[in-house]
């Protein structure tokens, strides 16, 4: 039992590292002073730097303004679809429920394709450019059926008789619906609404194809370094945004260990 411990720990540690080992190199040398992998000494140079870059700047106000908006949106409509997906029965429901998992499935470039080819067709038919409206609801698109994803399994645990409870104890069917259903479901909306503003932020591939000329976001614009040499101020950046989404992670992390101490 002992020799199977130790293993195990070992196992992990090397999944870890597998994992973090790169992020952490690149922690280390957004510190760097020189401009190449070998170290010149230790610096904020780069994250100075950043800050003083507008593109930089402006292109990842542009991909937090769509994460966030995208992510509002898709948790609304993600929600709304779980719910009536579960309203069916059988194979109907059987039917729905995967149809609505084929984008998860599906690659990127299709979707990206599909979409470019269905926005240029609108365009010319209501005379409009593809933009930030257009990478939008692309966003919307592709992050609603994560939120689907993650919102079924609450509703298959709900017990159904707390919300007939709530009718008989005097609530209507909208008080009933946000005080019992959206309540029991929230961890599910809130894991939904952090995966579609993750995946949001993150894409490269649907948003080049649906962006048109004038829209960039963060992505692009790290993308069109790559005809040059990359600036190491994306490793500050990385970093930054590495540290975020750290923070939050323990932030749910700790509302969820008081959400179980609670109910015990």
């Amino acid at each position: 039992m002992k020799n199977k411990h130790i293993a195990s720990k070992i196992y992990t540690t090397l999944v870890m590292l597998f994992l973090y080992l790169p992020i952490f190199v690149l922690i280390i040398f957004s510190f760097n002073e020189g401009k190449t992998t070998v170290w010149k000494g230790f610096s904020f140079k780069w994250y100075e730097e950043l800050f003083r870059d507008d593109k930089i700047i402006n292109a990842l106000g542009n991909s937090l303004i769509i994460a966030v908006l995208a992510s509002i949106f898709a948790t609304v409509l993600g929600t709304a679809a779980a719910i009536g997906i579960s309203n069916f029965k059988g194979k109907k429901r059987l039917l729905i429920q995967s149809a609505s998992n084929i984008p998860i499935i599906s690659p990127d470039i299709v979707m990206g394709v599909s979409l470019m080819l269905l926005f240029t067709f609108l365009g010319v038919l209501f005379n409009f450019e593809m933009g930030f409206v257009t990478v939008l609801i692309a966003h919307i698109c592709f992050c609603v059926p994560f939120v689907v994803l993650n919102v079924m399994p609450r509703i298959h645990k709900m017990d159904q008789s707390i919300y007939d409870a709530a009718l008989d104890l005097g609530c209507n069917q909208w008080q009933a619906f946000y005080k019992v259903v959206i309540h029991e479901l929230m961890p599910g909306i809130f894991s939904g609404l952090l995966m579609s503003f993750t995946y949001s932020l993150d894409d490269f591939i649907i948003t080049y194809f649906t962006r048109g000329a004038k829209f960039q976001n963060l992505s692009i614009e790290i993308y069109s370094m790559t005809h040059r040499r990359i600036s190491p101020k994306i490793n500050a950046l990385s970093a930054l945004l590495f540290l975020a989404v750290l923070i939050v992670m323990i932030l749910i992390n700790i509302r969820d260990k008081h959400e179980e101490k609670v109910k015990k």
